[in-house]
């Protein structure tokens, strides 16, 4: 069992996804105020799929190479007192898990 990290749990990367959380949240309450026709909800939506797929695919794939790059260093016989951030996307499941709790979150905050 791995010992908890205030850091890592406020850093990027892992489960679940905060980005996704987030702009679902966002998206889902614009969507039950103004209605999913409405330009405001169209806006938000689209911002939601930019977030969700930068944090899966952009932000994740610097992570490999973070972790190539780390890999690369270690390897080599210099100072190692810098490692680059390896957990900074998400696996499609963690984006999943997020956007599922911030639809939740907005439905239980939108109905109080």
């Amino acid at each position: 069992m791995k010992n908890f990290s205030l850091s890592q749990t406020l850093g990027s990367g892992g489960m679940p996804s905060v980005h996704s959380a987030l702009v679902t949240s966002i998206t889902t309450a614009l969507g039950i105020k103004y209605g999913i026709f409405s330009d405001i909800f169209a806006i938000a939506l689209v911002f939601s799929m930019i977030i969700i797929y930068d944090a899966i695919n952009v932000r994740f794939e610097a992570g490999l190479h973070a972790k190539a790059l780390n890999q690369l260093r270690c390897n080599k016989e210099q100072a190692r007192d810098y490692n680059f951030n390896e957990s900074i996307g998400h696996l499609p499941e963690e984006a999943f898990a997020g956007s599922v709790i911030g639809i939740i979150v907005a439905i239980i905050l939108m109905n109080i």
